[in-house]
């Protein structure tokens, strides 16, 4: 039987070090350093987290995050911008490819749907809109992202389980209107704790979405801890690239970043 790695490895106070050790754990698994598929559940107690492609200005109230002291840190995948906090709970697996794998269609038409089976297993009924929103009622629970290098696929998203709403729409810049081709339940957002009353919280929710996974991997899961080389490699993009100023406020070309990609290449194939 195939096994699926769960890690349950956060640094809750530095969102920084949190999204670097996101890329790192998933370039290990692309390169070979790790033999069984993963999914890390993980949380930030406080931070404004940048889609790729994003601008700061047009996101975020710049004013609001320095005031409250809200980390901004730009994450590697695309999508949109997000508001974490400990009520927020974070999702990523990889997928190794295989012959006539469509990395897009993998990861919207596949690997999404074990955050959905892990919600309709709390007797809600989720929808997907704008191909990468899971919606509940009309209002947006979660927001996912993918990537794909080395022949393997990323996949991650977080759920709004508990998550201050409020605080959510005091930094982050909403559009009055959506625009065309895409349904407003982007910026119509609400937290499952909402929805289903207190009793949900994050523990809860994360045994669902690893019970999930398990399924639609065909995988039994086992909790793990990160490798000497997951966390090597993190320690590099922490220092080079998600400290770096220029990564998490200007939106830097990744040709930036290509002697950093190849020391973390040459790393990993050392170690093998």
């Amino acid at each position: 039987m195939r096994r699926l790695r769960v890690l349950l490895f956060e640094t809750v106070d530095d969102p920084y070090y949190n999204l670097a050790f996101e890329e790192a754990f998933f370039l290990v698994r692309a390169r070979g350093g790790v033999e069984d598929e993963t999914l890390r559940l993980w949380k930030n107690r406080d931070a404004v987290v940048l889609g790729f492609f994003r601008r700061v200005e047009e996101d975020v109230v710049l004013e609001e995050a320095w005031r409250s002291g809200t980390a901004i840190v730009r994450r590697f995948t695309g999508g949109g911008t997000v508001y974490h906090d400990l009520g927020n709970l974070n999702y990523a697996v990889t997928l190794a490819g295989g012959r006539g794998f469509r990395p897009v269609d993998t990861a919207y038409g596949f690997l999404i749907r074990g955050a959905v089976n892990a919600l309709r297993s709390l007797g809600l009924s989720p929808g997907i809109e704008n191909k990468s929103d899971i919606v509940v009622r009309g209002r947006k629970v979660s927001g996912t992202a993918a990537s794909y290098k080395w022949n393997t696929l990323f996949f991650h998203g977080s759920l709004l389980v508990s998550s201050s709403i409020e605080r959510l729409y005091r930094l982050l810049r909403m559009p009055e209107k959506p625009p065309p081709g895409v349904s407003p339940a982007k910026y119509r957002v609400t937290t499952l704790a909402r929805i289903l009353g207190e009793g949900i919280g994050v523990r809860e929710l994360a045994e669902h979405i690893i019970a999930a996974y398990e399924e639609l991997y065909g995988a039994e899961a086992y909790n793990d801890r990160p490798s000497s080389l997951e966390t090597r490699i993190a320690d590099l993009l922490y220092r080079k690239k998600y400290r770096d100023e220029k990564w998490n406020m200007e939106r830097t070309a990744t040709y930036r970043y290509t002697k950093l990609y190849r020391e973390i290449a040459e790393i990993i194939d050392e170690s093998l």
